[in-house]
C-alpha cells in the first residue's frame, strides 16, 4: 500500500510546495530571515528597538465559506488577498501594525494550479502593506474535507507602542462614530449570501448590481484600511477606539470598541450600503436586523472619535462617514432598522 492508495499525493504536495514558492517570490521582504521551507519562519525584530515599551499582537482568521463561492466559478486569487487584509484591519483596530503572516491551506486534495492562485493573490497584498510572509502550512486531508472544498486560514504578528493601544475607558457619550466602508462582504456571512442567492444566475451582470454579475460582487476583496490608518497616524488622529466589522455584523463588533454602560446609535443613510446586501435581503427574504446581525452592511470599520477630533479626521480621510455617535446604555441602535 501507498500513501496515496489512502488519498495523499505526495507529489502534489511537492509540486504545491514549489509552486508556492514561486507565487511568494514577488513579496521577497528584507525583514526575512528564515521563510517558506524552513521549520520555524524567523524575522528580524529590529524595527522594535525604537519602540519604548513594544507590545506584539497576533490574530488569526480564515475567510469562511468563501471558498465555496471561489470554487463554485473557479477564481480563486482573491482568497489570498482576502485572508491577509482581514488579518492587517484586525491588528490595526487592535492599535497594531503589521510584521509579519502565515497561512494555512488545506483541501481532500491539493490542486497546485489553485494553491498557486490562492498564494499569488496574499503575495500582492502583502507586498502592498509591507508585510512580510514567513511562510506557513499545506495539508492534504481527504475524509476530514469534502471533495473539491479548500480550506484556508491565516495568522498576522504585528507590533505597537504600549501607550499607544486604544483604550475603551476614554471613550464618553457623545463622542462620533466615523465609518470607514467597505467593499462588500469581505469575509463573513457567506453562508447566509449563498442561500440567499443560490437559484440565481451568478454570472450574468446585473442592473441591481451596477452592471457587475453576483460571482464578482460575493468574490470583491475585503478591503484593507492600512492606508487610511496610516494617514491617520501621520496627521496624529488615530482613533480612541476601532471596530473592524467581521463575524457577527455591526450589533457584535461595534460593543467590543465600547466600555462597559455605554452604547451606540447608528444613522442608516449616512453611509453607502453596496448593492449586493440588498440582492440578498430581496432574494433571501431576511429581515434588516438579521442583515446587520450577519453583515457589515457597508460599514468595514468604525472609529470613534471626540466631536473635534472627528471633523478634523474626516477632512483627513478620502473615504469616511460621520455614521452616528455613542450614548448612554449598551447595544447598538439602528434608525430606520430598530425603530
Amino acid at each position: 500500500m501507498r500513501y496515496e492508495d489512502a488519498g495523499v499525493n505526495l507529489d502534489a504536495a511537492e509540486e504545491t510546495t514549489r509552486r508556492i514558492k514561486e507565487a511568494l517570490a514577488p513579496a521577497r521582504h528584507p525583514g526575512v530571515i528564515a521563510g517558506v521551507g524552513a521549520f520555524a519562519g524567523a524575522f528580524d525584530a529590529a524595527r522594535l528597538a525604537g519602540l519604548e515599551r513594544p507590545v506584539l499582537l497576533a490574530s488569526t482568521d480564515g475567510v469562511g465559506t468563501k471558498t465555496l463561492v471561489a470554487a463554485r466559478v473557479g477564481r480563486w486569487r482573491g482568497l489570498g488577498a482576502d485572508l491577509v487584509n482581514h488579518g492587517i484591519d484586525d491588528l490595526l483596530a487592535a492599535g497594531g501594525w503589521p510584521l509579519f503572516f502565515l497561512d494555512y491551506l488545506a483541501a481532500d486534495r491539493l490542486e497546485p494550479a489553485v494553491a498557486f492562485e490562492v498564494v499569488a493573490g496574499l503575495a500582492e497584498a502583502a507586498a502592498a502593506a509591507d508585510l512580510a510572509v514567513l511562510g506557513g502550512e499545506t495539508a492534504e486531508m481527504p475524509g476530514v474535507y469534502r471533495e473539491g472544498a479548500l480550506d484556508l486560514a491565516g495568522t498576522i504578528v504585528g507590533y505597537a507602542e504600549r501607550a499607544r493601544l486604544p483604550d475603551p475607558a476614554r471613550v464618553r457619550p457623545g463622542d462620533v462614530l466615523v465609518a470607514l466602508p467597505s467593499s462588500g462582504l469581505h469575509t463573513n456571512g457567506y453562508s447566509l449570501a449563498r442561500r440567499a442567492l443560490a437559484e440565481l444566475d451568478w454570472e450574468a451582470p446585473r442592473e441591481d448590481l451596477e452592471g457587475r454579475s453576483v460571482a464578482d460582487a460575493l468574490l470583491e476583496p475585503h478591503r484593507s484600511y492600512l492606508p487610511e490608518w496610516r494617514r491617520l497616524e501621520r496627521a496624529e488622529l488615530l482613533p480612541k477606539t476601532a471596530a473592524h466589522v467581521t463575524g457577527g455584523g455591526v450589533y457584535g463588533n461595534l460593543p467590543r470598541a465600547l466600555p462597559a454602560g455605554l452604547g451606540a446609535r447608528l444613522q442608516r443613510g449616512r453611509w453607502p450600503e453596496p448593492p449586493i446586501f440588498d440582492l440578498i435581503r430581496r432574494s433571501g427574504g431576511v429581515e434588516a436586523r438579521e442583515m446587520f446581525r450577519a453583515f457589515n452592511m457597508g460599514l468595514g470599520m468604525l472609529l470613534v472619535y471626540d466631536p473635534d477630533a472627528a471633523v478634523a479626521a474626516l477632512e483627513v480621510l478620502e473615504e469616511g462617514h460621520h455614521v452616528g455617535a455613542v450614548v448612554q446604555g449598551e447595544g447598538v441602535f439602528v434608525e430606520g432598522v430598530d425603530g
